[in-house]
């Protein structure tokens, strides 16, 4: 929590939070006055968020006082984490056990209710966002009781409440299936033809477990990331060439000119799925304060003419740009995420922090790849009318019928989710 008098801000700077009171409860029972006790509450993760998703006039809760706890079920396939844990202290606490999760963001720090909360993903052919993993939610609702969720009792509402965008109560733990540990050996190649990547889509992002491709759309070519399990073939390098780009001589930053020491390691060094699945190590965290962040995700199908509209924009994008990746993730069933009912294409943008510069090309953007069927990152920079945003999601309809159900008065919305829900009835 901030001394006395200095202001809330988020991870990267760009929003300063307006409470009312900060909240920072010592136990659950004491979390669970506080909700009660409270007209208005938001929960603050790690802040890795670029909009005022958090943002509330009442009371803003975090939830890094409350005891960690990371308990594994006795078949050894899901574990029941503390929301309020990161993705890194949840790693490390399953790798010792022998298990791993099937799939990491690229950054560790991130929140498990908060990345959960907003769609957050990886890269990979057949992996889906971190949400699918989630089995069971336990939240504390209006009135300071817990309530739990499951996929096998609450088939008709659980997908609702995961990408729940903070809206449905506090949610103080999470049930995620798990899978024995494996290792992850990890190459990068140099300047891969951006042309190849569009003709051959299916091939470069089919080419290892996980696949990042970073590029500031000017250039003609991409750095590529090809993270490959070593339990499943091939395992060995795919070679001094690959796809028309060269293997990497040395480690390297997805920020051209970066220092790459804080990067997971490189060069074909097998090590621990969650030392080589995130891009980055737990122990720094990069670009903090100096950045804004877009995304958006698209119909795999839309990859080549998504592709091509970004490339006509290239000599807007790139003067405010330090990176943008292009990723894959699998479809899910979840109301809200952005993967909801098909296979995505990911987008995402890391701007230099000058939103009067940035803001306009993201509208730019926006404007060639939503009718493509994009939809933003909840927990990123849009230029995207809540209304229009709101209506990318065919089960919005069905997430505002559970939120009166589970949140009648609104204790937990916010101007964010009001704009986004309120919009057109949806």
């Amino acid at each position: 929590m901030p001394a006395t008098g200095t202001p809330l801000r988020n991870w990267a700077g760009n929003v300063t939070f307006g409470p009312a009171r900060v909240r920072r409860p010592a136990s659950e029972a004491d979390l669970r006055r506080t909700v009660a006790s409270a007209e208005k509450v938001r929960v603050l993760g790690s802040g890795h968020s670029f909009n005022r998703i958090a943002d509330t006039d009442g009371d803003l809760v975090l939830l890094d006082g409350l005891a960690r706890r990371v308990r594994v079920s006795e078949d050894r396939a899901t574990v029941n984490v503390s929301a309020g844990m990161r993705y890194a202290e949840v790693a490390s606490a399953l790798q010792a056990q022998g298990l791993a999760l099937a799939n990491l963001a690229s950054l560790p720090h991130i929140s498990v209710a908060g990345s959960c909360a907003t769609g957050t993903h990886g890269s990979g052919d057949a992996l889906r966002g971190l949400a699918a993993a989630v089995t069971g939610i336990e939240l504390i609702g209006p009135d300071g009781t817990r309530t739990a969720l499951n996929r096998a009792a609450d088939p008709d509402r659980f997908p609702g409440a995961v990408v729940n965008l903070g809206a449905l109560g506090v949610v103080v733990a999470m049930t995620l299936a798990v899978e024995p540990a494996f290792d992850v050996a990890q190459w990068v190649y140099d300047d891969v033809p951006l042309d190849r990547i569009s003709e051959d889509f299916d091939a470069v992002f089919g080419a290892a477990y996980s696949v990042s491709a970073f590029t500031d759309w000017r250039a003609d070519t991409a750095t590529v990331w090809l993270k490959r399990r070593t339990d499943r073939l091939p395992t060995d390098t795919p070679g001094d060439r690959w796809m028309g780009g060269l293997l990497a001589d040395g480690p390297r930053h997805p920020v051209p000119g970066m220092p790459p020491a804080f990067c997971t390691e490189q060069l074909g060094v097998p090590g621990p799925w969650h030392e080589r699945l995130p891009h980055f190590r737990p122990d720094f965290t990069p670009s903090n304060g100096e950045e804004l962040q877009s995304e958006l995700l698209l119909p795999r199908e839309a990859a080549a003419g998504a592709m091509a509209a970004l490339r006509d924009l290239g000599d807007r994008i790139a003067p405010v740009l330090l990176v943008s990746e292009i990723r894959t993730v699998a479809a899910d069933d979840l109301w809200l995420s952005p993967s909801h009912g098909r296979a995505s294409l990911a987008l995402h943008f890391t701007w230099v922090r000058r939103p009067d510069d940035v803001l306009p090309v993201i509208g730019a953007i926006e404007e060639r790849l939503l009718p493509l069927g994009a939809r933003p990152h909840w927990g990123k920079l849009t230029a995207a009318a809540p209304s229009t945003v709101a209506a990318l999601y065919e089960r919005a309809p069905d997430f505002r019928r559970l939120r009166q159900e589970l949140d009648p008065a609104g204790k937990f919305g916010n101007a964010f989710v009001t704009e986004l829900f309120a919009a057109h009835g949806t």
